[in-house]
Order: C-alpha cells, then structure tokens, then sequence
C-alpha cells in the first residue's frame, strides 16, 4: 500500500492533483480544501490510501493522517464509495465529523451533496463506537447544536457549505453557544 507521497505538483485539477515523484507524474484524488491551496510548482506531502478496484488503482490524498484515517472509516459504510467519502471530507473536517458521531447529529453529514437522509443516518451508525474521544474542549453537544445551526444561517445566506464550515472553524474555542455570538463571528471571518 502506498501510505504517504511527497513531491512536486505539476498539475492541478478538478478533483484531483499530478504529484512528480522520480520522473513519474502520479495522479491523487485529494478533498476541495487541499486542491485550494496547491499550486503547479510547489512541493507537497500528503498520506495516502490506495483504493483496488477490478478495473482500477485510485490514490487519495489527504493533509493528515487522521483525514486519511476518517477516509478510510467513511469507505466501511454501506453505500459510500470513494468519491462520497472524499465529498464528505471537502466539506466536513475530523473534527466535524467527531462533534456530529458523539453529538448523534446525522443531518450534518446530510448537507454534503450526494448524502441523503439515510445515507447519514448510515454513516452516523457506522462511525458511532469507532469514533473514539470526548467532545471537543469547550465544545459540548449543545455547542454542536449551536454550529450546526450557524452552518445552516451561513449557507442559506449564499455561501457554500465549505465556506462556512470553514468559518465555524475559526470561532474561537472560548466563544460561549450561542447562535447569534458564534454567528456574528462567522460573519466577520468572511469580511477580513
């Protein structure tokens, strides 16, 4: 199995990256997030997973192990192939996805395109028991609540589902849950 690759991107496209690596140009399926940030020239390490298919090598990159490891976890679902779980890492991060198993919040995985109810409530049953850990400092279910509300707000004031993930994430930890606090201040993420 290849578990991680590092060198120059030569390309970037759509979904995906074209990593060099010893004279070979290696395509890698990575989430939105690290296709934003990459550019053709610059130098990268990602870990990986290689999917098997009968017809198909397909390599999945990702910033960190633990996104790998959430990748993985995600393909165990009945229903989810590689692309939906990439889909779900665009738009959620590991610890979104943690807040959403322990908070048992299955309409979170539900605002990624693709991933109807009961695919979510799939998904939810799956993770719950191999999720390991606590809610996140400062972030207990009913913070989780709050966030998935001011995702809500967020996206149906127009900006994407991504975007506004994005913002919640950079709240601070401290910020007490309240929906019109913790929305105000993704609000002003989107104007610095």
């Amino acid at each position: 199995m290849i578990a991680s690759i590092a060198g120059e991107i030569s390309e970037v496209t759509n979904d995906s990256l074209v990593i060099l690596v010893g004279g070979l140009g290696i395509r890698v399926a990575v989430p939105s997030q690290v296709r934003a940030r990459c550019r053709p020239g610059e130098m990268t390490r990602l870990s990986t997973h290689l999917v098997v298919r009968e017809d198909l090598l397909s390599l999945y990159g990702f910033d960190t192990s633990e996104e790998r490891d959430f990748f993985v976890l995600l393909l165990g679902v009945n229903g989810i192939g590689p692309r939906t779980a990439l889909a779900i890492l665009s738009v959620l991060s590991p610890d979104s996805i943690r807040r959403a198993v322990l908070g048992e919040q299955s309409e979170v995985f539900s605002r990624v395109p693709g991933v109807g109810k009961k695919t979510a409530q799939k998904i939810l049953l799956h993770l719950q028991g191999r999720i390991e850990g606590e809610a996140i400092p400062g972030l207990g279910a009913a913070a989780s609540e709050v966030d998935v509300e001011v995702l809500s707000a967020l996206t149906s004031l127009g900006y994407s589902v991504v975007e506004a993930q994005t913002a919640i994430q950079a709240i601070p930890r401290e910020t007490p849950a309240e929906v019109e606090t913790r929305l105000r201040l993704a609000l002003q993420f989107f104007s610095r």
